[in-house]
């Protein structure tokens, strides 16, 4: 069944070893930040250092997986219909919106979202990682200079992922202007036991 993030909020489950993950783009133009931690562990969680370590690229896509602190497998890459991803910036928060937008009245954010749906699991917030940026449009030059542009993803665009191990998913659908081209948008997702494309 697809279940809907609103705009600028989130939500947490627990994916079993080998079920799948959809996280789907409905509208287009929205980026999705995602958070991994081991169900059985939480002190392992997605790594963007192991990850681009073992995977030799910054762009994150089909056939790549994303790793532990603990050098593990945490997903595989199944399908990816947009092939941007960023696995380099943190989830927006208020210092953020203020630094970015002079923002100063609160605002929904990622980290705000990921660690009121990670309380359950006792996640505190400092124990959240850089997260892996689905959709999201990060670019580099050669002089190191990076620009956030709008999302390529179109309506429809997913990115299916494979659990390697037992986890605790945190999504959310990004309140950060500049990461969603000045709009905010649904993100939708499915968890499935099998996958045919």
């Amino acid at each position: 069944m697809i279940e809907t993030i609103p705009k600028r909020s989130g939500t947490s489950f627990i994916l079993k070893k080998g079920q799948f993950l959809k996280v789907i783009n409905p509208e287009g133009g929205q980026v999705s930040d995602m958070i991994l931690i081991n169900k059985d562990d939480i002190r392992e969680k997605i790594s963007s250092g192991k990850t681009l370590d073992y995977e030799e690229t910054l762009l994150i896509t089909t056939n790549n997986y994303l790793w532990s602190n603990r050098s593990n497998k945490m997903m595989k890459i199944i399908e990816d219909t947009n092939g941007r991803n960023d696995f380099l910036l943190a989830p927006c928060d208020q210092k953020t919106f203020n630094h970015f937008y002079n923002i100063k009245s609160p605002q929904p954010s990622c980290l705000s979202n990921l660690y009121k749906h990670l309380q359950d699991y006792e996640i505190p917030i400092d124990a959240i990682p850089t997260v892996f940026n689905i959709f999201m449009n990060v670019t580099f030059a050669s002089d190191g200079t990076l620009k956030v542009l709008p999302p390529t993803a179109k309506s429809g665009d997913y990115v299916l992922f494979k659990a390697k191990m037992n986890l605790i998913v945190a999504l959310t659908a990004c309140g950060a202007k500049a990461s969603n081209g000045g709009e905010f948008k649904s993100i939708q997702y499915e968890v499935l036991e099998d996958y045919e494309s």
